[in-house]
């Protein structure tokens, strides 16, 4: 059993969604975000801003993994950041563009 945190723009609520039930039923303890603002135009101030990408990079601590939605190769600066801290922690990443869940794949599989 390994503990993964996804990390990816907030643009991707879906493909995160589909990440999270995918790697669940492989048996992964899976840690995602707490609000998806680009998806749910959910504003939030520069002070919860930095909270949360500190929290993020705490998920990031107590994981085995990340695995990074990448959509079409998409990765922002903030995800680049915290692919970059996971590399200096020595965590294992995965990207979601590499293909590892089945294109066709639903939560309802």
């Amino acid at each position: 059993m390994r503990v993964i945190t996804l990390c990816g723009s907030t643009k991707f609520k879906q493909q995160f969604e589909k990440a999270n039930a995918f790697l669940t039923l492989q048996g992964n303890i899976v840690i995602s975000l707490a609000f998806f603002e680009q998806s749910e135009g959910f504003e939030l101030t520069e002070e919860q801003a930095g909270l949360l990408g500190e929290l993020h990079l705490r998920k990031i601590d107590i994981s085995d993994d990340i695995y990074v939605i990448d959509v079409d190769g998409y990765i922002g600066s903030s995800t680049r950041k915290e692919i970059e801290y996971a590399q200096r922690k020595g965590k294992s990443i995965r990207y979601y563009s590499d293909g590892e869940i089945p294109a066709a794949y639903s939560v309802n599989e």
